[in-house]
């Protein structure tokens, strides 16, 4: 069905006379037409959450409403407009959406209208459980790992040990929820799942740049940690190896919906020397009674090759790289969170703008994927000279160079 209906028309004049412009404007951005919400719609909310006397609960509310309708078109638009909303709109929309027991509850939605219908639906149940995800992570960590400064001096990168720990799998399950969304090119076949596309591929891009953070901020304790909070951490490490290949064929989708190719980051493996080092390390603790030796101290043994990261690595023998920092080792600043006036026209599969270039040159991990804009560079340099134990510093130069 094309063109605002009749209903669409009387909803929108209902609110019109009760003098709720808001709700009116929710009303429009989620009409029955199949075509992304509209920019004017959208701005006109995302102005009013700037506004210190719009009711943002009842914005909330109104879009909840809409997401009730039998229609896959209405409520897959009030899902857009709300995630929408959350990326552009003040954060304390996102702080109503974090306080509420409950919010989307689309698990059993389906649109029997026709075959489109049923298609959608699978994506509407699953859009909604990744949109009640991330509130729920806003609620357990008090902000949205979105929209946190990145780089040396981010969120990630300065949290102590404890939340960090706390904090990285909540991020992961975000991450985890995100991709179950798993469209193939061939559906991205209308405006309004293009739109939800691009939505998350944009939080994906900064999902993982905070997923980065955490993990350079986990290696450079790691040697310093309890056994305990090793075998949490390591564990940690592990479930991010097994996403890396997901998360690089999530966003070479975007090219798909007219995102250009060089705007794409580019997702390399870690090596599997790292992984080792860190089981080495571990096993060194256990080992030891009382888990005494070794204890925040670096250990030995670490493999030359470069192999998958999700494969288990065989043991060497005796040589360990050393593992060299690239030239040009400073901090570059980190990157401010983007910024709010980026509409959803920026999301237009004719467009081929794509995430901003780094005002700086980064030399570092973490330097690197604070723009979240890039994520590879020049392949590590190693030398084969057995040292007597692993520099955790050049470690991350390294595995920032992957």
């Amino acid at each position: 069905m094309s063109g605002q209906t009749l209903t669409d028309r009387i909803a929108a004049a209902q609110y019109q006379l009760t003098g709720s412009d808001m709700a009116r404007a929710v009303c429009k951005a989620t009409t029955h037409e199949v075509m992304a919400p509209k920019k004017k719609h959208l701005e006109y909310l995302v102005s009013a959450t700037n506004t210190t006397n719009v009711n943002i609960p009842q914005m909330a509310d109104t879009l909840f409403e809409r997401s009730t309708n039998a229609s896959w078109v209405v409520v897959f638009k009030a899902l857009v407009t709300t995630h929408h909303m959350c990326v552009h709109g003040n954060e304390r929309f996102i702080q109503y959406l974090a306080s509420r027991t409950s919010l989307f509850n689309l698990s059993n939605f389906i649109d029997k209208t026709g075959s489109h219908g049923y298609d959608m639906s699978t994506f509407i149940r699953r859009y909604g459980r990744y949109l009640n995800e991330k509130a729920f992570a806003y609620r357990q960590m008090a902000f949205d790992f979105t929209r946190v400064k990145k780089g040396a001096e981010g969120v990630m990168r300065t949290m102590t040990t404890e939340k960090l720990l706390k904090g990285m799998p909540v991020l992961q399950t975000q991450i985890d929820t995100l991709l179950e969304f798993d469209v193939h090119p061939k559906e991205l076949n209308n405006g309004i799942i293009n739109a939800a596309f691009m939505l998350l591929f944009k939080d994906l891009v900064k999902l993982f740049a905070s997923y980065n953070d955490g993990i350079i901020n986990l290696l450079e304790k790691y040697f310093k940690m309890k056994k305990s909070d090793c075998k949490e951490a390591l564990e940690i490490y592990k479930r991010f190896l097994t996403r890396v290949t997901k998360i690089g064929e999530f966003m070479k989708l975007a090219e798909t919906v007219g995102v250009d190719k060089n705007d794409i980051p580019d997702i390399n493996y870690a090596p599997s020397s790292i992984l080792e080092s860190l089981e080495t390390h571990m096993n060194g603790l256990e080992d030891t009674k009382g888990g005494k030796k070794g204890e925040g101290s670096p250990t030995k043994g670490s493999p030359t090759n470069n192999v998958s990261p999700t494969s288990t690595p065989a043991k060497s023998s005796n040589a360990v790289p050393t593992l060299q920092p690239p030239p040009g080792d400073s901090a570059a600043a980190a990157a401010a969170p983007e910024p709010a006036e980026d509409s959803l026209l920026d999301l237009d599969p004719l467009s081929s703008s794509g995430p901003s270039a780094p005002s700086a040159a980064p030399t570092s991990w973490g330097d690197l994927l604070g723009s979240a804009d890039v994520f590879s560079s020049p392949a590590p340099i190693l030398s084969s000279a057995p040292p007597p134990k692993i520099d955790t510093g050049a470690m991350m130069n390294l595995f920032g160079a992957v």
